[in-house]
C-alpha cells in the first residue's frame, strides 16, 4: 500500500462525513446550499478519487484486498 491509497482510504470517509455535515446544517438553517453536500456525498459513496486520477498512482480498486 502505498501513501496515495492512504490518502484514498481516508479522503472516502472524510467525503461522506464533510457531505454529511453539510447536509444537516443545510436543513438546520433552511439554506438551499446543503445541496452542495450531496456531491462529497457521492463522490464518497462511489469511492471516486481525485488524486488517483490525477497521480495514476493509487492501487486499482479491482486489486485492493
Amino acid at each position: 500500500m502505498n501513501i496515495f491509497d492512504k490518502i484514498r482510504k481516508f479522503c472516502r470517509s472524510f467525503r461522506i462525513i464533510v457531505g454529511l455535515v453539510l447536509i444537516g446544517i443545510g436543513i438546520y438553517t433552511g439554506i438551499i446550499w446543503f445541496y452542495l453536500g450531496v456531491i462529497p456525498l457521492i463522490a464518497g459513496l462511489v469511492d471516486f478519487c481525485p488524486i488517483c486520477i490525477i497521480s495514476k498512482k493509487c492501487t486499482p480498486k479491482n486489486l485492493q484486498q
